[in-house]
């Protein structure tokens, strides 16, 4: 009955003028203003009551039980998450060693490769080596063959010029001495 009072002085302090212009609604001497405002007090106590016991509990579960989900929810993100930045990190370093894997093959296939080529380097030197002895053998022997006949067909070609030249035969002995001195001279011989 409290709101009842309250009303009631709520209306009695109310300007005098509300009165005295006739106001239907602030007519406290219609007695259906007091009866509706008794049932209005009685009808918001029901309804306070039915929805503080009946309504309100029930959607403070229903929000309760949504908080609840929600950090559910969420939780389940903060792992999951967790689990991706651990996959990513895992992936990372697992692309990081299958580089440096990758690389070393590399750099052993790379160092294999050299010594192969080094080893066939070698063996080709060593053959070019034995064909440019060889080769240098041989033109040392034409080198000396070619010495050997230079200061005979030297001897001939002189012997012949100095004969037709001179219409007598040239003396060997004094031919042959003549075309030493000049392969001697030359550095020929």
């Amino acid at each position: 009955m409290r709101p009842s009072l309250a009303a009631l002085l709520a209306l009695l302090l109310l300007p005098a003028g509300a009165h005295a212009e006739g106001m239907p609604q602030l007519n406290f001497a219609n007695p259906l203003l007091l009866s509706q405002v008794f049932w209005l007090a009685v009808i918001f106590l029901v309804l306070y009551v039915l929805l503080s016991r009946l309504a309100l509990p029930q959607v403070a579960s229903v929000l309760e039980q949504r908080e609840t989900t929600i950090q559910a929810d969420l939780d389940a993100a903060h792992r999951a998450k967790a689990n991706a930045d651990g996959a990513v990190t895992e992936l990372t370093e697992a692309s990081a060693r299958a580089r440096a894997e990758a690389q070393a093959a590399i750099n052993r296939a790379a160092d294999e490769a050299k010594r192969e080529a080094a080893t066939q380097a070698e063996a080709l030197n060593a053959r070019l080596e034995e064909q440019l002895s060889a080769a240098e053998a041989r033109i040392k022997a034409a080198h000396t063959a070619a010495m050997g006949a230079l200061r005979q067909v030297a001897g001939e070609t002189a012997s012949t010029l100095i004969g037709r030249l001179t219409n007598r035969p040239a003396d060997p002995a004094a031919v042959d001495q003549a075309v030493g001195a000049e392969i001697t001279a030359r550095g020929l011989g």
